[in-house]
């Protein structure tokens, strides 16, 4: 499917990091942004004490070709998803993901879509006993995520992915899966959590981001293309991870540049920076 540059009117054509006969905005699924008022959950995996308002991000995007985002819900505030959703209000090249709990109601479910909301963010990255979601109240919401034609937004190491991805699935929701699956530092592609995502993939409602690199090691790309290589791209999406809170050195441009060398087919790229991710979020 291709699509037209009249279709994108917030479209800025990229300057060094993408091809000139480009025809899909560049898209970066996955940033963050708060304001420093807003309330820390007890015990935060991070505690960033700056802000990284929706302005400047519109300007950071701007610097770098991007034309489209999808905010990530982010774990220090918990369902504290108010800035989110005002700023989504305001950008239709924007869509969000929120932190919800599992009680919550279909009705809330439906305003926030309308408010440019897509999925549930499940940081259970962040706790150490995972949830039942074969309890009755995870299966009534991740029925009502499928059925609304969410995706949840799961972020896990990648030794315990195994344990959640069954039910997930059985579930029917899509499922996009952060950083790569985070493999075993150790086992990398050898481990059961990647075996477990390949396999999620394989099955055609699961997407993965190529994203945290800096976050993951120097063995992230090998990772991030051995993955490419077992499942392809369709279901491949680029994500930059700013304003990289707990790595705030990080340079947005390197987010680009790291992808470049994973994925040096301009075509292959293209999919992954831009259509795979128009598909799955704006379409």
């Amino acid at each position: 499917m291709n699509f037209n540059s009249e279709d994108f009117e917030d479209f800025e054509t990229p300057r060094a990091t993408a091809p000139s006969r480009r025809t899909t905005p560049l898209v970066d699924s996955h940033v963050h942004i708060f304001r420093r008022n807003m309330p820390l959950v007890p015990d935060p995996r991070h505690a960033p004490d700056y802000e990284f308002t929706a302005e400047q991000l519109d300007a950071t995007l701007a610097a770098h070709g991007v034309g489209h985002c999808v905010i990530a819900a982010a774990s220090p505030w918990g369902d504290v998803n108010d800035y989110v959703i005002a700023s989504l209000r305001t950008r239709p090249q924007w869509r969000g993901t929120a932190i919800l709990a599992p009680s919550t109601d279909r009705y809330i479910l439906e305003r926030m879509a309308e408010d440019g909301m897509v999925g549930v963010r499940l940081p259970f990255i962040s706790l150490r006993d995972l949830p039942d979601l074969d309890s009755w109240e995870w299966r009534k919401f991740l029925y009502r995520l499928a059925d609304m034609d969410w995706h949840v937004h799961l972020h896990l190491d990648g030794p315990r992915i195994p344990q959640v991805l069954p039910q997930l699935e059985r579930s029917g929701v899509k499922i996009v899966i952060d950083h790569i699956g985070r493999p075993d530092p150790v086992l990398g592609v050898a481990s059961e959590g990647f075996k477990a995502v390949v396999r999620s993939v394989e099955q055609g409602r699961t997407w993965v981001k190529l994203s945290g690199a800096y976050r993951l090691g120097p063995q992230a790309a090998d990772h991030a293309r051995e993955l490419c290589r077992r499942v392809g791209y369709e279901r491949m999406l680029w994500a930059s991870d700013c304003p990289f809170v707990g790595a705030e050195s990080t340079v947005y441009q390197s987010t680009i540049d790291w992808l470049e060398t994973v994925v040096p087919d301009a075509v292959d790229r293209d999919r992954i920076t831009g259509e795979n991710a128009l598909r799955l979020y704006f379409l």
